[in-house]
């Protein structure tokens, strides 16, 4: 049986924005009974949902032994120390090496797959640069790593009541306050995102349904 989320041959779908079943742009929040120790207390942003399968990233597990001017280093990107830094998120199991930056729709380039009204995603290096130096879009964080569903499994999941879908918004992808290190810190944005749909996680049972 595959694995929550983990599908290594998948591609990112088209976002599916204008189809009215599409879940691009909302959060899952995983269930108490998730059966996947990987995404246990995470909150996923989902970037692309169509008939193809689903991609989305992991909003809640800070990196820890890599920091935004560590990265700035290694691509050899300037200034350096950089003008700004962006968060550095785990995005998933999938491609652990591969980049992806969530930000706000007021910034685009070329390759940038808007996710919602007011959210895009961009794997190019190019938004990087724009961090570096001081621009780039208003709010970002920076994801290694995706979670990939391929066709039916998001919603066979869904079924299986293992997420509860949330709309997102700017506070609960980009807060900080939310984004403490540590086991901690992951606990903390899960409760605030349950706490959207007024849920106490210590009341949720593992059997019910979808919000």
């Amino acid at each position: 049986m595959a694995m929550l989320g983990d599908r290594s041959d998948f591609a990112p779908p088209p976002t599916g924005r204008g189809n009215p079943a599409s879940l691009a742009g909302q959060l899952l929040v995983a269930m108490p009974g998730m059966p996947d120790p990987r995404f246990a207390e995470t909150v996923v942003c989902l970037c692309a949902h169509g008939p193809e399968g689903a991609m989305g990233l992991v909003l809640n597990k800070p990196i820890e032994d890599l920091s935004f001017d560590d990265l700035v280093r290694q691509l050899e990107l300037a200034p350096t120390p950089p003008a700004r830094r962006i968060r550095l998120l785990a995005g998933g199991p999938v491609e652990g090496s591969r980049g992806f930056v969530l930000h706000t729709a007021e910034w685009e380039t070329e390759g940038t797959l808007p996710v919602a009204d007011w959210l895009s995603m961009t794997a190019s290096v190019d938004v990087l640069k724009e961090v570096a130096v001081g621009r780039g879009p208003r709010q970002a964080v920076l994801a290694l790593g995706y979670a990939g569903w391929g066709p039916g499994q998001l919603e066979s999941e869904l079924q299986r009541n293992a997420w509860l879908t949330v709309p997102a918004d700017e506070a609960l992808l980009f807060g900080e306050e939310e984004a403490l290190p540590g086991r901690r810190g992951t606990h903390r944005a899960w409760r605030a995102a349950l706490a959207r749909l007024n849920i106490d996680p210590l009341l949720l049972s593992s059997t019910a349904g979808r919000a």
